[in-house]
């Protein structure tokens, strides 16, 4: 009963809020911040079987071609449907933030593919690779579930 209250306050909260946080001069912290930690959680840390870890994860994701165009159409597109993260099966929705500015969207990224990664560097997402994955038409929420299973079949999201 909890968690079913609990993702029907962030729903709401998402709903409610038509206007994105977006601030051209915002660090990717503070956009992660008014953005996504409502989920996610501070450091990108998630709640097990209800919001993915981002933390630790989203480095390896962006270290290949693959995983940043993944990443780019995720925060745009968002995704709806069954996943398995750290062997827990998610089933939930995330939704796009095509509201936010390319370079907003690419700071976000950038952010998050540093959080708690010793072995890689932060990967420096682009303006470009956000309006190119914007460019490339619309995902449908669930395709983007689709894909996102395919790319961990193939070990480029962990």
């Amino acid at each position: 009963m909890r968690q079913l209250l609990r993702t029907a306050f962030v729903v709401a909260v998402l709903f409610a809020a038509p206007t994105l946080v977006s601030e051209a001069a915002g660090s990717g912290a503070e956009l992660f911040e008014a953005n996504c930690q409502i989920c996610h959680q501070a450091q990108g840390v998630g709640v097990g079987g209800q919001y993915p870890r981002l933390a630790g994860r989203a480095t390896v994701i962006a270290s290949s071609p693959e995983g940043r165009k993944f990443m780019s159409q995720l925060v745009l597109n968002g995704m709806s449907g069954k996943i398995s993260v750290d062997n827990q099966f998610v089933v939930g929705f995330m939704p796009g933030f095509d509201g936010l500015s390319d370079t907003d969207a690419a700071a976000i990224l950038t952010y998050i593919s540093g959080l708690e990664s010793q072995q890689l560097q932060p990967a420096a997402f682009s303006a470009e690779e956000i309006s190119a994955a914007r460019l490339g038409g619309r995902v449908n929420p669930s395709e983007m579930a689709t894909i996102r299973n395919r790319l961990a079949g193939q070990g480029v999201i962990p």
